[in-house]
């Protein structure tokens, strides 16, 4: 069924609504026009919509325009329904382009989130923060923001006033100009306050020095902070006389040797520097016209802020002393020379034993061939005859010593180069049952008796090729030079000294007297000459010793026994 018709009556009344409703629309277009009525535009989703100021807040409207801070209301789109001028002042637009506009717009893009978290949060309630809004020119000015949601025309939203911070800023800087300029002069005037008690104290202090340094025996000094003399006490003056003590720094200067004046200027601006000790010797010349060495020493005095304030030295004469230093120096000196010249006897030595030891090895070889030579020609009934037979032993022992004398000459200089002859612990027990097989007929025929313990100090660090040469030597003469009517009794034992180990072998044969102790050790030294021997063993026993960083001594008393002590470093 179709709608009703309307009643002419009712198209009437509806048409003159709508007549009514036209003329209030152009009578506030008019009034918006003329400036009658504030109001603003704004595009809707549905269409153009007027937002107006009622006349009841026009009071509120006229209060807002005088602020000095910017205002304005923002739609929930963010849209400024209303800003005043100071607004449009700070932004540098016309009133007309900031109203109706995205608020947005103003804000640098760099601020955009914080600017989009600040509206959220005055929606929610209120919000404040700092962010700069950019000008027409591209300025930025840095601003305070304040929200807060109103209703306007029965709607909500959001209040924002907009505060210049420029001004504070300003002001801040000034307040920190000014800070500054009253610290700088604080710290000045502690400064001034600084360096009066510092001169007040350093005349205390060096007033103080003066008295406590003329009871001295040296000569004593002070310095002030540059270094320039400010005192002497008397033995200065009774050192280079009083009519000598003149100008700034009274002689000091001119009483100083001429070459030492550089090093010392040099020493004594590097301890300023660095407020270090000062310490050099150096000459001064005495009334008598004399230099005298001296050594000079300074420290420097410090107050409670750890600044200097004066150095206090002095100078103590050592002329004595240094003269004796350069006694020893030139001892020294000699000493190397001497060495140095004993070195090259030494090599030659070396080098004449090896020569020696070779070139005579052909001769007697020669001997030793005639004399064979000699046998063989020699009919068998002289050779045994008695005048020829004695002579034959004899030339053949001749010839077996001279062949070992040259053995000892050559094993002499083999040891002469085994310095630095590398070591390994060595089971003493071992070498010396070693010694005791090699040495068995020896024992056996003189009927001695053999006591080892080693169980303190079972090894020690040395060659074992010479350990066992040592062994070797100390036990075949502990057995050779005996003493007549007593068994032959040899101990041998070890134990740790200090930082090495002990071996002593001790015997109870002949002895020796004192006066033969100090050259028992030296090359080719024989005190019995009922027993062979080359008189050389002791002397290579103590090269490899001392070779090897150790010592050797010998405690002996004629007719009761001798105890050689040997020294093994570890």
């Amino acid at each position: 069924m179709s709608s009703s018709q309307p009643t002419p009556a009712a198209l009437a009344r509806e048409i003159e609504e709508l007549r009514y409703q036209l003329e209030e629309a152009q009578e506030l277009i008019h009034a918006i026009r003329t400036g009658a009525v504030d109001a603003l535009a704004v595009q809707s989703a549905e269409g153009p919509r007027i937002f107006t100021l009622q006349g009841a807040d026009h009071g509120y409207r006229t209060l807002i325009e005088q602020m000095s801070e910017g205002a304005l209301l923002l739609s929930e789109d963010a849209t400024v329904l209303y800003c005043n001028a100071a607004l449009a002042s700070l932004l540098g637009r016309p009133l007309g382009e900031v109203m109706g506009s995205a608020f947005g717009a103003f804000v640098p893009s760099a601020f955009a989130d914080y600017w989009a978290g600040l509206v959220l949060k005055g929606w929610q309630g209120k919000s404040r923060g700092e962010l700069p809004l950019q000008t027409t020119a591209g300025a930025l000015v840095p601003l305070s923001v304040s929200m807060n949601v109103l209703a306007f025309n029965n709607m909500p939203t959001l209040a924002v006033i907009v505060t210049d911070l420029s001004a504070q800023r300003e002001i801040t800087t000034i307040r920190a100009q000014v800070a500054e300029q009253n610290a700088l002069l604080d710290r000045k005037t502690a400064e001034l306050k600084r360096e009066e008690a510092a001169r007040l104290a350093g005349e205390q202090a060096a007033a103080e020095a003066s008295r406590l340094l003329e009871g001295i025996p040296q000569i004593a000094w002070t310095a002030n902070p540059r270094g320039d003399i400010t005192y002497l006490n008397r033995r200065w003056f009774d050192y280079v006389g009083w009519e000598n003590a003149t100008g700034p720094d009274h002689g000091w200067s001119a009483h100083l040797h001429p070459d030492d004046v550089a090093a010392t200027a040099r020493q004594w601006q590097q301890c300023l520097g660095r407020g270090a000790a000062f310490e050099v010797e150096y000459r001064f010349r005495n009334r008598a016209g004399d230099y005298r060495w001296m050594l000079g020493r300074a420290l420097p005095s410090r107050n409670e802020q750890d600044d200097i304030i004066q150095w206090i030295g002095t100078c103590t004469d050592i002329h004595e002393q240094k003269l004796a230093l350069e006694r020893i120096d030139y001892g020294q000196r000699q000493l190397r020379e001497n060495n140095a010249q004993l070195t090259r006897v030494n090599v030659d030595l070396d080098n004449f034993i090896y020569t020696a030891s070779h070139d005579l090895k052909a001769p007697i070889s020669n001997i030793e061939g005639l004399l064979l030579a000699l046998l063989d020609e020699l009919p068998p009934a002289t050779v045994h005859t008695e005048p020829v037979q004695p002579l034959l032993d004899l030339m053949q022992d001749s010839v077996n010593r001279f062949k070992r004398t040259i053995e000892h000459l050559t094993d002499v200089s083999k040891l002469q180069k085994e310095h630095g002859h590398p070591t390994a612990p060595v089971d003493v027990a071992a070498v010396v049952e070693d010694v005791r097989l090699d040495l068995g007929p020896l024992i056996q025929a003189a009927g001695a008796r053999l006591e080892v313990d080693v169980q303190a100090a079972p090894t020690v660090s040395f060659s074992e090729k010479n350990l066992r040469s040592v062994v070797f030597n100390l036990l075949s003469n502990a057995l050779k030079y005996r003493a007549p009517g007593r068994a032959p009794l040899v101990r041998l034992r070890t134990w740790p000294e200090g930082e090495g180990i002990m071996l002593a072998v001790q015997d109870n044969g002949l002895g020796l007297d004192t006066a033969s102790e100090h050259k028992l050790f030296g090359m080719f030294q024989r005190f019995h000459d009922h027993v062979e021997g080359s008189g050389i063993g002791l002397y290579m026993v103590k090269k490899m010793v001392e070779n090897a960083g150790g010592r050797i001594a010998v405690r002996s008393e004629l007719g009761v026994g001798s105890t050689f002590s040997i020294y093994f470093t570890r």
